[in-house]
């Protein structure tokens, strides 16, 4: 029998999705013909001008000044630049709702439901932009937040850009040496941090390492602390910290400061091998653009919809999940562990909010179809429209699992990209069908491409490198205290110059899907065979006893030797019988050449 997608989107449904109208609008503006997706993408990439311009104008972008040119050296990677001529501000384009309905919807692990209306969130903004103007904070100076998932850190970063300044935040479940190794290559003067957070059922003080980490900032001149666990948190201990309802001020109107496009929004942060975190400096511009098409065409978000995504203010999704508030969209936040008191908290949410897009990440999938959870049998899911997944890829299990316990008829969107652009590459797309573990296909934009070492473009079926041979509008500025670019340059451009290597091992697929099948940097050789380590992940996940697994490449005996460790379920242990049954599973799916040499079991 003919293989069938887990999913297609009826006629229906196609007719009435972001992505067709946009594509019917730019068809009529450009005088173009788009017959399928492919043809839209390949517009997309072909004519950047016309392209980025229907995406500026059909988003509605607040800005000034003229949007032509769209791009100059639109042929240098790096080096192009985008909208010259603009002037925006982030902050006004997320603020653009100022009614009633609820902006932010916030949930933490003590179970404390709270919500913000968009003209309740608008003051709070204009309250904390008025008081960052009167510390003296100017465009390009670092704010930082050492910050829960709660709707204060959202609006410490809207203070924070409506008047320029750049954001930066980390969750508080850091330890205070990786704060320092990130807030301390960009020398905030002002710092957020909550007073704890929640999780697994305790409360967790943020206020003793909040003191080691004002020692470690010579720069900083404000602290601000905001109640969450206590709703009088005492500073005794903190001397130089002031709650944040005595540094607001009652200002109810903000004083936007428009910008150049890549005016600095973001400082984020990806870790290396080696040394301290590298400092990625996004724009606000190309943030912006990025999220308002990813949004609104690949996961169709309209401005009465719920948009949840279960994150922390450590990763990249966070920024991606705010920026829902461009769209009108409300914004529903999490804080705490997604595991207690039980499995189901993150679909009770889900279902009493009433969520039209629920993002989360693919260990988490994995995690709950392990404990057995069955959320579309105890939860009313049926607003859940789109479903996504990122972090690591989402093994074909997986996808089986949702559309069996989870939902039928939601669109379910693997999604990959990065911290490094702001966004995805490679993502959903309500117009087509989902593959079993398959990536629906190239995000609008961005040229992607399958090379092999020598640069080659390699046809479908084929593993490779994924590149992406266009410039696009949310590249980074460049990286904090790299003034002539060499390491950003070498990060990204230095495999193949001229194009964006960004480090995945992908395949194209018959459908034109996309699987993804590990880091390319994490490639294993065993015997010149080139191994995606997502690909015994895959297979040693499938084993009932093994919650988790690494895998890596040793050097022995003038080869490489395939190592892979096991996390197990509580009580289980690696006995010869386990260890076979991992390598006859590994073996059965996939090649001799996957099996390890070596399976060891480690604690968390």
């Amino acid at each position: 029998m003919r293989e069938q997608p887990l999913w297609r989107p009826s006629l229906e449904q196609v007719a009435i999705t972001n992505m067709t109208r946009f594509a019917n609008d730019a068809s009529s503006r450009w005088r173009r013909s788009f017959d399928d997706y492919a043809g839209l993408h390949q517009w997309s990439v072909e004519a950047p001008e016309e392209f980025w311009t229907s995406i500026w104008e059909w988003t509605g972008v607040i800005g000034t000044g003229s949007i032509d040119p769209v791009v100059l050296n639109a042929g240098q990677m790096p080096g192009a630049r985008w909208f010259p001529e603009v002037r925006l501000n982030f902050s006004r384009n997320l603020l653009r709702r100022q009614d009633s309905a609820p902006a932010l919807i916030f949930q933490a692990e003590d179970k404390v439901t709270r919500s913000l209306s968009h003209a309740e969130l608008y003051r709070q903004v204009a309250g904390l932009a008025d008081a960052l103007q009167q510390a003296g904070i100017v465009p390009g100076d670092r704010v930082c937040g050492f910050m829960p998932n709660m709707p204060e850190t959202v609006v410490a970063m809207l203070a924070s850009a409506a008047i320029g300044a750049v954001w930066s935040s980390c969750s508080p479940d850091f330890g205070v040496q990786g704060v320092l190794d990130r807030f301390g290559q960009i020398s905030p003067r002002v710092l957020f941090s909550a007073d704890g957070y929640w999780y697994n059922g305790k409360a967790h003080n943020s206020l003793e390492k909040l003191r080691e980490i004002e020692k470690g900032l010579p720069s900083l001149e404000h602290t601000v602390v905001v109640p969450l666990v206590s709703s009088d948190p005492d500073l005794s201990g903190n001397p130089g910290a002031e709650r944040i309802t005595n540094f607001m001020t009652d200002a109810t109107q903000i004083d936007f400061v428009d910008l150049p496009f890549d005016h600095p929004l973001y400082v984020m942060y990806s870790s290396g091998t080696t040394g301290v975190p590298k400092c990625i400096v996004h724009g606000a511009g190309g943030s912006l653009l990025k999220h308002l098409k990813e949004q609104q065409l690949h996961v169709d978000l309209h401005s009465d919809d719920r948009l949840f995504y279960f994150t922390t203010c450590g990763w990249m999704m966070w920024n991606w999940l705010v920026s829902g508030l461009a769209s009108g969209a409300t914004v529903v936040l999490y804080d705490g562990s997604p595991f207690f008191p039980d499995g189901n908290v993150v679909f009770d949410l889900v279902a009493r909010e009433r969520i039209d897009v629920f993002g989360t990440s693919a260990k988490y999938i994995d995690a709950i179809a392990k404990a057995g959870l069955r959320p579309g049998d105890t939860h009313d899911l049926s607003r859940v429209r789109t479903i996504l997944s990122t972090g690591s890829p989402l093994i074909a299990e997986s996808f089986d699992y949702i559309y069996d316990a989870v939902s039928k008829t939601t669109c379910l969107s693997s999604i990959s990209g990065g911290t490094d652009i702001m966004g995805c590459f490679i993502g959903g797309n309500p117009n087509l069908p989902v593959w079993r573990g398959e990536i629906q296909g190239p995000i609008l934009g961005m040229q992607i491409e399958v090379r092999d070492d020598d640069g080659s473009v390699l046809p479908d079926e084929e593993k490779g490198e994924l590149v992406c041979a266009n410039a696009f509008p949310s590249m980074p500025i460049g990286f904090w205290n790299d003034p002539d670019d060499a390491k950003y340059k070498a990060a990204y451009f230095g495999k193949f110059p001229g194009v964006w290597c960004h480090g995945d091992y992908i395949s194209i697929t018959e459908h034109k899907g996309i699987i993804v099948h590990g880091r390319s940097d994490a490639v294993l050789n065993p015997g010149g065979v080139r191994i995606g380590t997502a690909e015994i992940y895959r297979q040693a996940e499938r084993v009932e006893q093994v919650l988790e697994s690494l895998v890596i490449g040793q050097q022995w005996e003038g080869d490489v030797r395939i190592v892979l460790f096991v996390r197990l379920r509580e009580g289980e242990m690696l006995d010869e019988a386990l260890r076979q049954n991992i390598c006859s599973e590994i073996r059965k799916h996939t090649t001799p050449r996957h099996v390890p040499a070596k399976v060891i079991q480690v604690a968390d």
